[in-house]
């Protein structure tokens, strides 16, 4: 289970650790995921997905799964997502 969000693409970032003498060494910066189950207006269906408490913020932010998917980027998004917004985007048009 790779350490990615799968909304927001967000994933590991490296940095340094800086003691109070100033050493600097190599470290690890994690988002910071949850396991959410988020409902689909449009489909009535949840679906569970791991994504950072940032992405769910914004989830949330532009009123749910549904409208975030509308507006998002496909390359950012997971496949799993990508398929989430493809089946929404066929019920919308039905």
């Amino acid at each position: 289970m790779s350490r990615v969000c799968e909304l927001s693409g967000k994933g590991p970032m490296s940095g340094n650790t800086v003691s109070h003498a100033n050493n600097k060494t190599r470290r690890r910066f994690l988002p910071n995921l949850n396991e959410v189950t988020l409902i689909s207006d449009i489909l009535g269906q949840s679906f569970k997905l791991r994504i950072s408490a940032h992405a769910l913020r914004t989830v949330d932010h532009r009123g749910g799964l549904d409208a975030f998917l509308a507006k998002a980027k496909d390359d950012e998004l997971s496949l799993r997502a990508q398929s989430i917004k493809k089946e929404i985007g066929k019920a919308q048009v039905a």
